[in-house]
């Protein structure tokens, strides 16, 4: 492995530390009393408190000045500055701690704990008086600096790459990405605070499952070696949670991580977290009401209003939401009714309005790639879409005033789906004649149809009262109310492309990558040449570098070029 500078200089101050006699990864307990954010809000000079507090954190700037010092450290609630004073952390003869351990052998970055006291300087800063200090942990990778100058701030550590693979940089250099997860953290407790008030019940469903149901995606697959059976990892858990109501649960609900083998885009991430929610005796007319009621309160935990900057947008979360039917909405968006349409007659309107179809897909598809198209956008303010045609919902219970459509809501915000939400379908005929229709476009080569679940079936057969059940995307959520435009920026970990690996060359192919920065593309023979390399040693840099994809050789009427990547 190829050190940096500073990551040797690190690793030598390690050593030093330790023939010190000083541990720079100690295992026992530090015990602290107060944090940096109590002490900026309680502290007073008047009432001389905060006279014995032990604090510890990260050191993010240091300003040595002989026999005193002053530093910044940072907790898990903010910075304080710290004050050193050479003769009072090294009373006796022995000055080594201050002059060789802090002065010289600690960096930014490394953790530390102080006691000490609190007081405030000429400037008027609030600042902690050490009297004593312990290494705690010792890092061996120098952080980002970002700089602040007159409220400006400089080499931010900003690069989304980088942000997100590396997270815990991002927390320590980035301290306001912290609040987006504070929030998202508040969100699940807000509703959770609210079903419990319902009296509704929490529970836990499979993630590996031996079905894939419960929506139209591409699943996960892998294989459980003592069964020897292939399992699915969720798509999503409604199956599961509609047996509980059969069982003879009023009310369920769970924050889910289901697993979907599809696209990643800025709104999309193979891993995300879902809250569903199923209430037995209960139709899609209460859970609009119920759903109203959810994104209200936590806008209102969160901001203390219902208005919530998104974008360029000013979202108002006060219900009540307005509810236009999907036939409405396609037809107000495109001027087609597509009420009683045939496949033919709907991919006929597709291809009028320039959207792009393909054989595999039914009615339900068709009519969901002309509303997503030409629809959602137009919704920016909470809005119900309701109504759904019966090919799209094969788990929604028929309307009740027209058998062509189901008892189905979306509520759209921004021009995106936040909420899905039935009348759920509890007559088990009509649910295996559904899944029935979607093993047929599955045999047409649509790889999102559902699998018939023969034990939900069976489930339904016993008898599961009328229900409402609701979804909700809580990464979604917490972007709308964050104000977070990419679903990266809401996930501590988001799934990345593998890192790709750090290219070693040889002092041979470093010759030629040099001249091909100064020239490139450049033919090969002169390229040759100029290296002054032997032809068995060409041959190998060459190889190397574009077996590494860092060069490429091509063949064109003039003769063979060779071009930097």
């Amino acid at each position: 492995m190829e050190l940096s500078e500073q990551e040797i200089i690190r690793r030598d101050s390690l050593k030093k530390l330790r023939e010190l006699g000083i541990d720079p990864y100690p295992a026992a307990e530090y015990k602290i009393n107060t944090t940096t954010r109590e002490i900026k809000e309680k502290f007073s000079g008047e009432e001389n408190n905060f006279q014995e507090v032990c604090l510890a954190g990260r050191i993010m700037s240091r300003r040595i000045m002989g026999k005193a010092s002053f530093a910044e450290i940072q907790d898990h609630e903010g910075r304080i500055q710290i004050y050193i004073n050479r003769d009072e952390v090294c009373p006796g003869e022995d000055k080594t701690l201050y002059n060789e351990v802090f002065k010289k052998l600690l960096d930014r970055g490394d953790i530390i704990g102080v006691e000490g006291f609190v007081f405030k300087t000429q400037m008027g800063e609030i600042t902690v008086h050490v009297k004593n200090f312990t290494v705690l942990n010792k890092s061996l990778r120098p952080l980002p600096v970002v700089k602040k100058k007159e409220g400006k701030t400089y080499d931010a550590f900003t690069d989304p790459e980088q942000r997100y693979r590396q997270r815990y940089v991002d927390l320590i250099v980035n301290p306001q990405v912290k609040d987006v997860f504070t929030k998202r953290t508040k969100i699940i407790n807000t509703m959770r605070e609210m079903f419990n008030e319902y009296g509704y019940f929490e529970v836990e469903t499979p993630i590996l499952q031996p079905i894939p149901g419960g929506a139209a995606a591409r699943p996960f697959i892998t294989h459980h070696n003592s069964l020897n059976i292939p399992l699915y990892l969720r798509i999503a858990n409604e199956l599961y949670l509609k047996r509980l109501i059969v069982g003879g649960f009023e009310g369920v609900y769970e924050f889910s991580k289901d697993f979907r083998n599809e696209g990643m885009d800025r709104t999309h991430n193979p891993e995300f977290t879902v809250m569903e929610i199923y209430v037995a005796y209960k139709d899609y007319k209460w859970m609009m009401s119920f759903t109203e009621q959810i994104c209200e309160r936590v806008a209102l935990a969160l901001h203390g209003t219902t208005k919530v900057k998104l974008g360029e947008n000013l979202i108002d979360y006060k219900t009540p939401y307005p509810r236009v039917t999907m036939t409405e909405a396609i037809k107000e968006h495109t001027g087609y009714d597509i009420s009683g349409k045939n496949e033919t007659e709907l991919r006929e309107i597709c291809n009028t309005l320039g959207i792009e179809t393909d054989p595999s897909m039914g009615k339900g598809k068709l009519i969901d790639e002309i509303f997503g198209e030409k629809c959602e956008p137009h919704y920016i303010q909470p809005t119900f879409i309701t109504d759904y045609p019966v090919e799209m919902s094969p788990l929604t219970k028929r309307h009740r005033d027209n058998p062509e459509l189901t008892e189905r809501f979306e509520l759209m915000v921004n021009g995106k789906e936040l909420a899905n939400a039935y009348s759920e379908l509890n007559d088990p005929i009509d649910q295996r004649e559904r899944f029935e229709e979607q093993l047929r476009l599955s045999e047409k080569g649509d790889d999102e149809a559902m699998f018939i679940d023969n034990d939900f079936l069976r489930a339904l057969e016993y008898g599961m009262p009328p229900t409402s059940g609701m979804g909700m995307g809580i990464d979604r959520l917490t972007m709308f109310m964050t104000n977070s435009s990419s679903i990266q920026d809401v996930l501590f970990f988001p799934q990345m492309k593998p890192e790709k690996k750090k290219v070693e060359l040889t002092e041979d192919e470093k010759a030629v990558m040099e001249l091909l920065k100064s020239a490139s593309p450049i033919d090969l023979n002169q390229l040759k040449e100029q290296t002054g390399l032997s032809n068995k040693k060409w041959d190998k840099a060459i190889k190397g570098l574009t077996k590494n994809n860092l060069a490429k050789v091509e063949k064109t009427e003039e003769g063979l070029f060779v071009e930097a990547i």
